[in-house]
């Protein structure tokens, strides 16, 4: 039986502070942090808090999200050296493009951009 990638069992809340830390740094907010990841997967405040305060994996997180964005095809681009639309697990795609928008988010990119809501996507 092939090892599930670490990140897999890594508790999403054990990440999510450095999420913010990161684009902090780049002066960006928790709030627009948590609109990422509430446009990405669904989760509202109170369900992201939940996921949160219950210690659940990347595996966990991604399985119970409410919905997955419909447009996260148009999510493209290299992230840690690979292209996020070319990750074959559908889990870790998720988990990339997750990273993904935290990465444009923390270079500066316009949230209209990051939400796929603005014809400049790339």
């Amino acid at each position: 039986m092939e090892k599930k990638p670490r990140i897999f069992t890594t508790s999403f809340g054990s990440v999510y502070p450095l999420y913010i830390q990161k684009t902090e740094k780049k002066g960006r907010t928790k709030e627009e942090v948590d609109e990422v990841i509430t446009w990405l997967t669904g989760y509202d405040g109170p369900l992201l808090q939940q996921a949160i305060d219950r210690k659940v994996d990347f595996e966990t997180f991604f399985a119970q999200a409410p919905r997955l964005n419909p447009n996260v095809g148009l999510i493209k681009g290299v992230v840690c050296g690979v292209r996020v639309e070319d990750v074959a697990d559908p889990l870790m795609q998720k988990i990339r493009y997750l990273d993904k928008l935290i990465d444009e988010l923390a270079r500066g990119k316009k949230m209209a951009q990051i939400l796929r809501q603005s014809p400049t996507y790339s």
